[in-house]
């Protein structure tokens, strides 16, 4: 056979395979033949270079690993910087711890004499020889205290008083300092009573009319409260007139010595007919 000769090439599959059926077997795999040889030693070199590059890659790797530890050791050493270096000592809150208060003497409380009924008494009095029998300081009050001399008296703790907020007093007063008044005068309370009050229809069919007096507590909030008729005309009228009342809006409170007080206020609500 010459050298020359491609057994692979078509000239000699054709001239081989003369007569028979070329679709598939043996002829099939001639004709493909040379394609797999490349497909194969492509596959090859690829191995051959990945091989020989793996140790530069793997050089690589380790590199960018150290810069990311490096990273990390920065920001490790960052976080471990005092607080008082990382933030202006301005905006620093230091916690103030106050100083204990100081130890108080022992002192023995002297009530001047006061005279007073047996039942208004309510502190024992110290007789004088309790008090000249005792080594204590007089003071303001009974205190157990040291003996120190550094000790202070209670007396002197003047920045220490304790101020007891007097509560307001459940006392419904009849005169005061300033006295309630409804929202925006006379004129409007006058007003709000003619826009308000309906005149029962009994009383206009029997020309009932008249004045009815009625009182009410004006609260410290300026609330209405426990209206009443004190001076009636006619049933009608004088439902319709606390009715009216206890509509009204808050009024402005009444004060006494500059506080709000309760104060029982007295209004007359007229009824009069157009024709009379």
């Amino acid at each position: 056979m010459a050298k020359d000769i491609n057994i692979n090439s078509r000239e000699w599959c054709d001239m081989v395979f003369e007569g028979r059926n070329q679709s598939y077997g043996a002829c099939k795999l001639r004709q493909s033949s040379s394609k797999r040889h490349v497909v194969a030693l492509m596959v090859v070199l690829t191995l051959v270079i990945f091989i020989t590059l793996l140790p530069k890659l793997y050089g690589v790797v380790q590199s960018l690993t150290r810069q990311d530890l490096g990273k990390m050791d920065e920001t490790t050493e960052l976080t471990n910087i005092p607080i008082e270096d990382q933030v202006p000592e301005e905006n620093i809150i230091k916690k103030e711890i106050a100083p204990p208060p100081p130890p108080l003497k022992s002192t023995i409380q002297l009530l001047p004499p006061v005279l007073a009924e047996d039942e208004e008494v309510t502190e024992t009095i110290k007789t004088q020889e309790e008090v000249q029998e005792s080594n204590l300081q007089i003071s303001v009050a009974d205190v157990k205290g040291t003996d120190d001399e550094h000790g202070i008296d209670i007396a002197d703790l003047k920045e220490h008083a304790v101020v007891i907020e007097e509560k307001p007093t459940e006392e419904i007063f009849t005169i005061v300092e300033n006295q309630p008044e409804f929202p925006g005068g006379d004129a409007a309370r006058i007003k709000f009573l003619n826009d308000n009050i309906k005149y029962p229809v009994v009383a206009q069919e029997n020309g009932i009319q008249g004045r009815v007096i009625c009182n009410f507590v004006v609260e410290r909030d300026g609330s209405i409260t426990d209206a009443q008729v004190i001076k009636g005309v006619d049933p009608s009228l004088d439902k319709e007139a606390l009715r009216v009342i206890k509509s009204m809006p808050k009024w402005i409170p009444g004060k006494q010595r500059g506080q709000p007080v309760r104060v029982r206020f007295t209004l007359p609500v007229s009824f009069r007919l157009a024709n009379s």
